[in-house]
């Protein structure tokens, strides 16, 4: 565990390198960065620029809030970044996971090997501003809406952890939120949920092959960070590491497979990439009483949901269709799908399915934030 330890201070020193933008400062790990937060009873209401939470409230416990160590905005979040289009992009390796954002037919694509090393994108696509929130601890990229009270904002990175996950921090209140949770958990806007834009997350091999166009963040940030390197060792893969401790273990799944995790009111599914083993499948599930098309590949490294019934109350079938990436699935009304949900032909071309609250992550991560959860394909049995 101590060598452990020692290897995350490291990590935490190399994130935090001095970036090529002067204006920018960055952090400095903690003596301990497996260390909880500290609080004191004061009760000045200013705000608080240390951003350790000692003047208000938190939904969480706090004994398990830690603290990171690069300290807040040691890693640095970017706005509006330089992109490039897909065929343009030469940096990175086919096997490098990306996640994409598309709104009113415009794509922009977000490489973990940017995010692994700056967490938050802050960026718009006309007049939708968002933030790509990053997790490399917890492998869990969302969409969140910048706008605040109608205002939009940015997000930075707190620096402090909840289940060895991001809690964002916003500019314009400086509330901590959590990135798993998907709502505010300290600050003025404690208790306020986060609304959400839908991330396509694949392999830079599978966005390529689709044929579609896009922009894609380059290596031009602003920041001197080695871009293709990863910055957490095997952390990836050793399901026997962990740098902060978790409030539940569930050992029906190694800790570091990757699940598609979707959220329902109090329910939720966790689905397996091994349920998608041949080829482009479909399967429809229920979920808190609503009907879902779960579509997946193992060998194009997707998985994604959406709710069966439109808008106007009609249920659609689904089937699966196979080597016409983008479409993933056609319907018994003769449209077909593809994998943002988007009717590319038929009688409902450019109708959207309904995308479900989901999101990629760790195994470990999904079930300590959501123990009650249930696996797809296996009767329900809550692990102590």
């Amino acid at each position: 565990m101590k060598k452990h330890l020692k290897l995350v201070f490291a990590l935490f020193i190399v994130l935090s390198i001095k970036a090529c933008d002067e204006e920018n400062t960055v952090g400095v790990p903690s003596s301990n960065s497996n260390s909880t937060i500290n609080l004191d009873n004061s009760d000045n209401e200013e705000e608080d620029n240390n951003n350790n939470g000692s003047n208000s409230n938190w939904l969480i416990p706090v004994n398990q809030v830690r603290d990171g160590g690069p300290g807040k905005d040691g890693i640095p979040a970017l706005l509006n970044p330089e992109t490039r289009s897909i065929n343009q992009t030469t940096y990175l390796k086919d096997d490098d996971l990306v996640l994409a954002i598309k709104i009113d037919n415009e794509i922009k694509v977000y490489p973990h090997t940017i995010l692994d090393w700056h967490e938050i994108v802050n960026d718009q696509i006309g007049v939708d501003f968002f933030a790509i929130t990053y997790c490399p601890l917890t492998g869990t990229g969302i969409g969140w809406d910048r706008k605040i009270d109608g205002a939009a904002t940015t997000f930075g990175v707190s620096g402090l952890l909840y289940n060895s996950n991001l809690i964002p921090y916003d500019r314009r209140t400086n509330s901590n939120w959590s990135q798993m949770r998907l709502d505010c958990v300290n600050g003025s806007l404690i208790g306020e949920k986060v609304n959400t834009y839908t991330l396509f997350e694949t392999t830079f091999r599978t966005l390529k092959s689709m044929g579609i166009n896009g922009e894609v963040v380059t290596t031009g940030t602003g920041y001197s960070r080695s871009y293709g390197t990863y910055p957490y060792g095997d952390y990836k893969t050793n399901d026997d590491l962990l740098y902060f401790p978790v409030a539940h273990e569930d050992d029906r799944l190694p800790k570091k497979e990757r699940i598609h995790g979707i959220i329902d009111g109090g329910r939720t599914l966790a689905v397996r990439f091994e349920d998608f083993s041949s080829g482009v499948q479909v399967y429809e599930e229920t979920l808190n009483e609503k009907s879902i098309i779960i579509s997946g590949s193992k060998q194009n490294n997707f998985i994604v949901s959406f709710y069966t019934t439109l808008d106007d109350g009609t249920k659609l079938e689904f089937e699966p269709v196979h080597g016409s990436l983008p479409v993933i699935m056609s319907d018994n009304e003769g449209n077909r799908w593809d994998i943002f949900g988007y009717a590319v032909s038929g009688p409902r071309v450019g109708s959207q399915l309904q995308p479900t609250r989901s999101l990629m992550s760790y195994w470990f991560a999904w079930a300590a934030f959501y123990p009650l959860t249930r696996l797809y394909g296996h009767v329900y049995e809550y692990i102590e």
